[in-house]
């Protein structure tokens, strides 16, 4: 049987598609869209932008977006051409070859479930200011704050375990709500905002003296280090793509959904952080550097007002670690097809009943809650555990974008227009240069080891003020390691899932029977 229509990119990279299609237009924003979601994002780290950058942080949002937009505007190019699951790691196969794809998979599925559990940690400073009762553990101030902090995002995770698990259908209807609701209330919020202002916009020049604590640098020490929470908020726009198996006419709606997303994430975020600086009573008010943005809805717009739009807030952190949940599960699902990872033919498996990889939602649940248990007596889990998402991130795009730079180079990636698909024309290479010195500069900003980010407070160890040099380093050097001495000689799509009539041109890996994929 030859490969289904419209699917003849999947047939290029040797597969048949086993996931229905069945997900609109909308559903393909909703995901990129909730994945970004601006709400959860600056909301939960607004609190450490004002920490060390004072209300002038504002001014990372459009520096991050603009250099998000490149990376975007590269993958539209791509989702484009292959609108396939677990986009990364497909794009770099087709661009830098098998071992820098798994590398790339490796780092994105890494990251993804490390996002989920960072994410997640977000209900913590939601949930108590909703309601006192969801302080469960202690007072919420130091381990006790972590402590519960973990019991709430463990709660959430297996929620969205459960959502994925049964099928694409109910977790496309339960992210589509979340989205609608999430970006109506954007917009009320925006207006209300603007209405309790007590300021105007020349807030954003007051860095009220971060500057002072970084020695020669001056400010641009404390805007480096605020600018991370801009940065974790606008990435994951590639989920769009990364549903492309499952979604109608992928080749157009993918690279619409990718930069639509990015677009009213950035817009929409923007105008938030500004009116909320311009509506808060007191900018030197403590408050505002322990729970940044939700204190200003409970303080300016009144207790009743404000936790109305916590709510929001809350259904959109739960829409979030969904989208990244089912993102996670993509990316495991196109390695495990490959049998690039450990038991392959079970995380391939699609469900018959749910039409869903099952086993990959249980795992990677499991895995991001434990990765939240190890850390429950460590007050910095916020910003450490965040900043490790965030860095492997920016790591795996680059594994795409670099390649992506050496193909246009090489002259093996056109950009000429094509009936139906997204081309960056003559402005493909110098985009792809800015989205590798964007990515590789944010990188090393948010790996360098700086206490205020890794080892906030007591007890002070290099080891966790070099954290993120050493779990980066364990998990591309071990994970490679792991791959090219064990895993590699085993690689080969799965018969279950391998093309009859792959393109010859392409080479792809031999498919491996389900016995030799049991060895």
């Amino acid at each position: 049987m030859s490969a289904p229509s419209g699917d003849a990119e999947l047939s290029e990279f040797g597969y048949t598609n086993k996931l229905r299609r069945t997900l609109g237009s909308f559903h393909t924003f909703a995901a990129g869209i909730s994945y970004i979601s601006v709400l959860t994002g600056t909301f939960q780290l607004s609190y450490f932008g004002l920490s060390f950058g004072g209300p002038a942080y504002w001014w990372s949002w459009p520096l991050v977006f603009l250099g998000q937009l490149m990376v975007a505007l590269s993958f539209a190019e791509l989702a484009s051409h292959y609108p396939i699951a677990g986009s990364i790691y497909n794009w770099s196969k087709r661009l830098g070859g098998k071992h820098v794809a798994w590398l790339a998979g490796w780092m994105m599925l890494l990251a993804s479930i490390v996002s989920i559990s960072a994410t997640a940690l977000a209900y913590q400073h939601t949930l108590p200011q909703i309601w006192g009762a969801f302080q469960i553990v202690g007072d919420g101030t130091g381990t006790t704050e972590a402590a519960n902090g973990v019991l709430l995002a463990s709660a959430l995770i297996v929620f969205t375990t459960l959502v994925n698990a049964f099928g694409v259908k109910l977790m496309a209807r339960i992210n589509s709500a979340g989205v609608a609701i999430e970006l109506v209330a954007a917009v009320l919020l925006i207006l209300v905002l603007a209405v309790f202002a007590t300021r105007g916009p020349e807030v954003v020049l007051d860095t009220q003296g971060t500057g002072d604590a970084y020695g020669g640098s001056g400010y641009l020490g404390a805007f480096l280090v605020a600018a991370i929470a801009s940065s974790y908020v606008m990435y994951g726009f590639d989920t769009a793509s990364s549903l492309g198996e499952e979604s109608i006419d992928p080749h157009r709606n993918a690279p619409k959904a990718i930069l639509r997303s990015l677009i009213a994430s950035f817009a929409l975020g923007g105008l938030i952080i500004l009116l909320a600086l311009m509506a808060a009573r007191d900018l030197t008010a403590p408050e505002l550097t322990e729970d940044g943005l939700q204190f200003v809805l409970t303080d300016a717009l009144g207790p009743l007002v404000g936790r109305l739009f916590l709510l929001v807030v809350f259904v959109a952190i739960t829409v979030c670690v969904l989208a990244v949940h089912t993102a996670a599960i993509r990316i495991a699902f196109a390695m495990a097809r490959d049998n690039a990872l450990p038991g392959g033919s079970r995380l391939a498996r699609v469900s018959p009943r749910f039409q869903t990889p099952v086993v990959p939602a249980v795992v990677i649940g499991v895995i991001a809650v434990v990765l939240l248990v190890v850390n429950i007596g460590q007050p910095q889990i916020f910003s450490a555990v965040t900043s490790l998402a965030i860095i492997l991130i920016y790591i795996s795009y680059l594994l795409v974008t670099v390649p992506m730079l050496v193909a246009r180079l090489r002259g093996q990636w056109s950009s000429a227009k094509q009936e139906g698909r997204f081309s960056l024309g003559r402005w493909g290479l110098p985009v792809n240069v800015l989205a590798v010195l964007w990515g590789t500069g944010m990188t090393v900003n948010l790996a360098w080891p700086r206490n205020e980010v890794y080892n906030a407070e007591p007890p002070f160890h290099w080891y966790l003020q070099w954290s993120s040099v050493l779990f980066v380093g364990v998990a591309a050097v071990g994970g490679f390691a792991y791959y090219w001495f064990v895993q590699r000689h085993r690689v080969g799509v799965l018969a279950d899932h391998a093309a009859s009539a792959a393109d010859p041109t392409e080479d792809p890996e031999p498919a491996l029977s389900r016995a030799e994929t049991e060895l």
